[in-house]
């Protein structure tokens, strides 16, 4: 696992669009999370997520 790879249930570390990144390698769906949310199961065992889109605002909680 890359270190910039999140496994469900962590939280997300900045809000934004997460793609699913199956265990080998393969891109699978994306899912919106904000800031310190739990990051949801995935669709298969073993994968990770990753941040590919993060939120451009000014909220304070990007």
């Amino acid at each position: 696992m890359a270190k910039d790879e999140l496994k469900p249930g962590d939280q997300a570390p900045k809000s934004g669009q997460y793609q699913e990144i199956g265990p080998r390698g393969g891109k699978g769906r994306e899912v919106t999370s904000v800031k310190g949310e739990t990051l949801p199961p995935t669709t298969q065992p073993g994968s990770t997520y990753r941040l590919v889109d993060p939120s451009k605002n000014k909220s304070g909680r990007g």
